[in-house]
């Protein structure tokens, strides 16, 4: 019995110091840029965010002529041309051509739930960037001609347009093309060379560029990625943390496919061009600036690279680019968590509400586990119903514990008893419930999803914390159902449990909170059988 005791108390330990750690790490301030780190990176006026430097030319291609990354200041921050769609208003900036601003229409803002989710934004600095590489070639440090007005998709349209123009030195202009798309985040950005061919070695660079903040609504109890990915055939998904842009040996540089994206809890962006040779890069910048791209061959007159900004919709993603959907990180429990998504998605289309969705999916996990749960609890009755004697044992050879415990041996012997056998199949099943803690912490499906009464976002915590008291409670009458450790300050800490897990769940999603009460209502009414069974019945005949 202790030793079982000890194995689930070391897995709570082990737990809560898993998620201390990650706390720190994810609260770590950036590393300082060194010197030539911080060239190219330059300040705005008016306390705006910096932009990147110009990447250099691809070791695939040469390009004597490339832009040098310099670190002379660019344009003061110009015009900006809006655009709206079904799905998105942005913002588009004179200077660099960048996109600097993305809401997304029909997702709100994590504070404040009567505002919109703002992806790209300028005070928390985050925007796509692109341009050309090559002599007299314009990038994102130019300042470039908009539309006179802004545009909206209108009634009976399936895309708009927006052409942006700038010079080229020695003649003809480019002409760079964000094209939006009905119903979709995706969106096209061209640079087409007019009256010139283009030059000898010319690449063209799209990059993304974010402080490295975590998002609105972060907390230590919800710890999720925010960072670079780069995805290839050859390397499958590699994450960067901010800390290891620049770093060698750290991601994939040169491919024939693959993305980069930036992610964060809910959302993301992408650079997703097309197949060809490309070269991948992350740098870091000054003023806590850094920059994720990828820099591709200028073969002729126009190029056209998709750019994804958005929402992390499970359902689409592998349909717009292989591997997309791993930016749902789950990490290594990803063979198991990416199949309890597709069942709760199932399960959410055939009753139409997340929250119930989450009772229907924990009924079939403790349908699926019933013979592990039941030899389990079967295991605690038989336990408890020895309890008296080992505690008679304990008062006879306290003072002798090798003679205590072979005699505890022995009558685990006799009674046909496994002490470890109401443990092991719990251990079992930890990394399922693992696995469904990621699930509901990064389904965006869910994210703004009521359930019922009170709960009107199954992400977020629950603002009466109703239902972690509820689960503090079922986990207390779990505590009292199963056997009293012998060891009066083990039993005082199990006692404890309920209490620190209520406070630990305070600040979990809702979703998640409201599956461990279902849980453990069931795993009450299970093990009250059991219990009941057993001692009404006698061990030995069991």
């Amino acid at each position: 019995m202790n030793n079982q005791r000890l194995i689930l108390l070391l897995v709570f330990f082990f737990s809560i110091m898993m998620l201390w750690d990650a706390w720190l790490r994810q609260g770590q301030p950036a590393q300082p840029a060194t010197a030539a780190q911080q060239e190219g990176a330059v300040q705005t006026q008016a306390g705006g965010a910096s932009s990147a430097a110009v990447p250099s030319a691809p070791t695939f291609a040469a390009a004597p002529g490339a832009v040098p990354a310099t670190g002379e200041p660019a344009a003061a921050p110009g015009a900006v041309v809006k655009v709206k769609t079904d799905l998105v208003v942005a913002e588009i900036s004179a200077q660099g051509g960048d996109l600097v601003r993305l809401e997304l229409l029909h997702h709100h803002a994590t504070e404040n739930k009567k505002e919109n989710f703002i992806l790209f934004d300028t005070a928390h600095f985050y925007s796509a960037q692109s341009g050309l590489i090559g002599v007299g070639l314009p990038n994102h440090k130019s300042v470039w001609r908009l539309p006179a007005e802004s545009l909206a998709l209108k009634e009976g349209e399936n895309e708009v347009r927006v052409a942006l123009e700038a010079p080229i030195e020695g003649g003809g202009k480019v002409v760079k093309t964000y094209v939006f798309k009905r119903g979709s985040y995706l969106v096209d950005v061209e640079h087409a060379l007019v009256g010139v061919a283009p030059p000898a070695g010319a690449s063209a660079y799209f990059q993304l560029t974010r402080d490295d903040k975590s998002p609105a609504g972060a907390n230590a109890m919800m710890m999720t990625f925010t960072g670079a990915a780069i995805y290839t055939d050859q390397e499958k998904f590699k994450k960067v943390d901010f800390t290891d842009f620049g770093g060698k040996n750290k991601h994939p540089t040169q491919s024939d496919n693959g993305w980069v994206a930036l992610v964060e809890h809910y959302f993301f962006s992408a650079w997703l061009p097309a197949a060809g040779e490309r070269e991948f890069f992350t740098r870091q910048l000054g003023g806590e600036l850094f920059a994720a791209g990828v820099v591709v061959p200028l073969a002729g007159e126009k190029l056209s690279v998709p750019l994804y900004a958005g929402p992390q919709e499970q359902d689409k993603l592998d349909q717009i680019a292989p591997g997309l959907s791993l930016v749902v990180d789950y990490g290594w429990l990803t063979m198991i968590a990416a199949p309890l998504f597709w069942v709760l998605a199932w399960l959410y289309k055939f009753v139409g509400n997340w929250g119930w969705a989450i009772i229907l999916l924990t009924m079939l996990i403790k349908v699926v586990f019933f013979p592990l749960s039941a030899a389990s609890y079967k295991s605690m009755a038989k336990m408890r119903v020895l309890t008296p004697k080992l505690t008679k044992l304990k008062e006879a050879y306290g003072d002798d514990k090798a003679r205590m415990n072979q005699e505890m041996m022995e009558l685990y012997k006799k009674e046909k008893v496994n002490p470890l056998g109401g443990c092991l199949p719990i251990l079992v099943q930890i990394p399922v419930f693992i696995a469904l803690y990621w699930v509901l912490l990064g389904t965006v499906e869910m994210r703004g999803a009521p359930w019922l009464g009170w709960i009107t976002d199954l992400t977020a915590k629950d603002p009466f914390y109703i239902l972690p008291i509820l689960m503090g409670a079922t986990m207390f009458i779990q505590t009292k159902l199963n056997p009293t450790p012998p060891d009066p300050i083990q039993a005082k800490i199990m006692l404890w449990m309920p209490i620190v897990f209520t406070g630990m769940f305070l600040f979990f999603p809702s979703g998640l909170v409201l599956y461990w009460v279902v849980n453990n209502t069931l795993s009450i009414a299970q093990q009250w059988q059991v219990n009941r069974m057993i001692e009404s019945a006698g061990l030995k005949s069991h």
